[in-house]
């Protein structure tokens, strides 16, 4: 007769009313809407960052690319730096000690370099009758196509081709003259780059120690420091073997030029081996200046052709059996990935850019496979890792009665 106490909980008090569910799904379509409109404002604003960056690296280049260099050669340089810490040596002297010995093999390259080439180029007017009497055999057979051609348009009755008009070309400066105006500014730069470069290499070991431990979760920690150690190692390797291959074609060719009497073969050599750095288009640019040397120098146009068909073969076994043997598969780029760079980074800063261009891929690359690459577009068509489908299955069930 008395009243039945009901001890487990009220059906009725945990399944959601229709009222309630609507008010859900349209909370979780707000919500969809929301975050779509915030997924097409993301979208919109990195497409227009993308566009503007690289108008914005070209008319900044007289600070971003000294910079960009300078990072370029202090991340390549870590090695040795970490290889004299390990040695006790202090930060400061390490990285003294790393500026110094760089500079010092920049500047012997460079001396090998431009101090014969200068000679070539104040030669270049005195051999303009050479070039052309080597070239009139060349000349006459293009003469003689010409007329060909230009009778048999005359023989289909159409106007001859009309003479050309007279340009006035201006005399360029001389090359005292571009070095006077040029020097001071590109010895601040350089000057700016070295202290980036001494100031990035002392406090290497305090920075990526403060990176490491500043992330608020283990995990984070261990992905920053795999990405910096990749990002080190990955750009150490390709510059350091590149740099090895590259030496060595450069002495194979001066000695080859050597023994076919081509004079100042080690200044070939050095610029052989640094147009080497650029993809494809340094080596066409070697062979053309190797052409044009061969020109100024021997009398027979067929001779003079030789040091660019030797470069030519040498380049060839370089590029096919000693660079993939060296290198390696783990190093190996895309070739359309490097076309896409070189062609990239030579608009913005030119031919420094097309220098940097594989060194620039390579750190981008190994930092997005190291941390992740950004999934915008599945962000914004619901297949990414911030939005979810949202199903009427998928909302969150109350939990089960523990009384049943």
């Amino acid at each position: 007769m008395g009243e039945q106490l009901n001890t487990g909980p009220d059906e009725t008090a945990t399944k959601p009313t229709p009222h309630v569910e609507a008010i859900e799904l349209e909370l979780e379509a707000v919500a969809h809407r929301r975050d779509r409109l915030l997924a097409s404002l993301v979208l919109m604003f990195g497409i227009a960052l993308v566009l503007a960056l690289p108008f914005a690296l070209r008319a900044g280049a007289e600070f971003f690319l000294p910079v960009t260099a300078a990072l370029v050669i202090a991340i390549a340089l870590v090695p040795l730096l970490e290889w004299l810490e390990r040695r006790r040596v202090p930060s400061a002297l390490a990285a003294l000690i790393c500026i110094i010995l760089f500079l010092i093999v920049a500047n012997v390259a460079v001396a090998a370099i431009v101090i014969p080439a200068a000679d070539w180029f104040q030669r270049l007017p005195e051999r303009i009758g050479q070039l052309r009497d080597t070239l009139a055999p060349l000349v006459d057979v293009y003469s003689n196509l010409e007329r060909f051609i230009d009778n048999v348009v005359r023989e289909f009755g159409r106007s001859p081709i009309p003479s050309p008009q007279a340009v006035r070309v201006e005399t360029p400066s001389t090359l005292l003259q571009i070095i006077a105006t040029s020097a001071p500014f590109a010895v601040i730069q350089m000057f700016f780059a070295v202290l980036v470069i001494f100031f990035f290499l002392s406090g290497w070991t305090r920075m990526r120690k403060r990176t490491i431990t500043t992330r608020t979760s283990f995990d984070g920690a261990m992905t920053t420091a795999r990405v910096i150690q990749q990002v080190v190692d990955a750009t150490s390797a390709y510059l350091g073997t590149i740099t090895i291959v590259n030496m060595g074609m450069g002495l194979v060719v001066a000695f080859v030029l050597y023994l076919i009497d081509m004079p100042t073969p080690l200044m070939w050599g050095g610029i052989v081996a640094v147009l080497n750095y650029i993809p494809y288009l340094g080596p066409i640019a070697s062979t053309l200046l190797l052409a044009l040397g061969g020109l100024m120098t021997f009398e027979d146009p067929w001779y003079a052709l030789l040091p660019a068909i030797c470069f030519v073969g040498i380049h060839l076994i370089e590029a096919n059996a000693v660079t993939p043997a060296v290198v390696g598969r783990r190093l190996t780029i895309n070739p359309l990935m490097i076309l896409l760079s070189l062609s990239f980074w030579a608009w913005v800063w030119g031919t420094t850019g097309a220098l940097l261009a594989v060194p620039l891929l390579i750190i981008f690359r190994t930092i997005l496979d190291a941390a992740g690459k950004p999934d915008i577009a599945g962000f914004l068509f619901e297949e990414g890792t911030l939005i979810h489908e949202h199903h009427e299955d998928q909302r969150p069930r109350p939990p089960p009665d523990p009384g049943t």
